[in-house]
């Protein structure tokens, strides 16, 4: 199955970086954001390196790897930004509205059991996977799945102010 001579050897790596940063340049226009892609990239390479097919192409399982990296980047920033905005001063002052919706929503955020907020702490702001999260609490992952589904319809429901939703505690 896995054998040592697999290993990623550093001249093959050390060969791939400088495609790896032109590529990483190219996806996020920055230097600086670019050589922590490569450097996550990398790491990530090294960690899951016995997942590599022998016979497969180092260079396209480094691209693929680089540039899934950097979607998650994405999406997690994109997740970030979203809770920032609920809890952000901005310079003109905010809407009542948006104010009381957002005080609204963190309100009915608290109101969530324990477990359904952590759920969705874990998803929704720190970016993890549904894969990670179904590890972590060691259940299958469909079942983090229908949690989640729950708590984001309760937390939905919460907002609206209606609650017809029966709320089931995770264990």
């Amino acid at each position: 199955m896995y054998d040592a001579a697999d290993d990623i050897s550093d001249a093959s790596l050390r060969e791939m970086l400088p495609r790896l940063y032109r590529f990483a340049l190219w996806l996020s226009k920055d230097p600086a954001t670019a050589d922590d892609l490569v450097q996550a990239s990398i790491e990530r390479a090294l960690k899951y390196q016995h997942t590599r097919r022998p016979d497969g192409d180092l260079r396209a399982w480094l691209f693929s790897i680089l540039y899934r990296q950097f979607i998650d980047t994405k999406r997690h920033a994109k997740r970030y930004a979203r809770v920032l905005e609920w809890f952000r001063k901005a310079d003109d002052a905010p809407s009542t509205e948006r104010h009381v919706q957002a005080r609204a929503s963190l309100q009915a955020f608290e109101q969530l059991p324990e477990a359904q907020r952590t759920l969705l702490w874990l998803v929704s702001v720190d970016g993890l996977s549904y894969k990670a999260v179904a590890d972590m609490f060691d259940v299958p992952l469909g079942t983090i799945m229908s949690r989640l589904s729950r708590a984001r319809g309760a937390l939905r429901d919460a907002c609206d102010g209606e609650s017809r939703v029966h709320l089931r505690i995770m264990k």
